[in-house]
């Protein structure tokens, strides 16, 4: 399976982005999706997640509440919506394709739940 996260940019802070990322092959509705970041010099940290079904949703602390993580699973894509940005949100975008088998909301926030990853997007906030 491969993975391309699209969407980034620079953008105003208060302003809004939409991330994509469209995934190859057949098994995409059958796996949990996540997006992470990535600053210079720093390990990625987990933004969101989203279940197979779509049902299950979480989102890190630092962007609950301005973010929406969706999916389509016919057009293989996920999305990730970021509201009222911040200079804070200034990263790499990451997403990343993972073994439904997992559904701990915990291990869903770990690098380890998920195997492919696709090759980042930019995000840019300027204030």
């Amino acid at each position: 399976v491969q993975l391309q996260a699209s969407g980034g940019g620079l953008v105003q802070a208060g302003g809004s982005l939409r991330l994509s990322c469209a995934a190859s092959g057949r098994t995409f509705s059958l796996r949990n999706m996540g997006w992470f970041r990535q600053y210079p010099g720093k390990e990625r940290e987990f933004v969101a997640a989203i279940t197979l079904t779509g049902r299950s949703r979480y989102y890190a602390d630092s962007v609950k509440g301005r973010s929406t993580i969706s999916r389509e699973n016919a057009e293989n894509t996920v999305y990730l919506q970021i509201d009222n940005l911040k200079p804070e949100d200034t990263a790499v975008y990451y997403c990343a394709l993972g073994d439904a088998s997992v559904q701990s909301a915990n291990l869903l926030r770990a690098e380890a739940a998920y195997g492919s990853w696709g090759q980042g997007t930019l995000v840019t906030v300027s204030s």
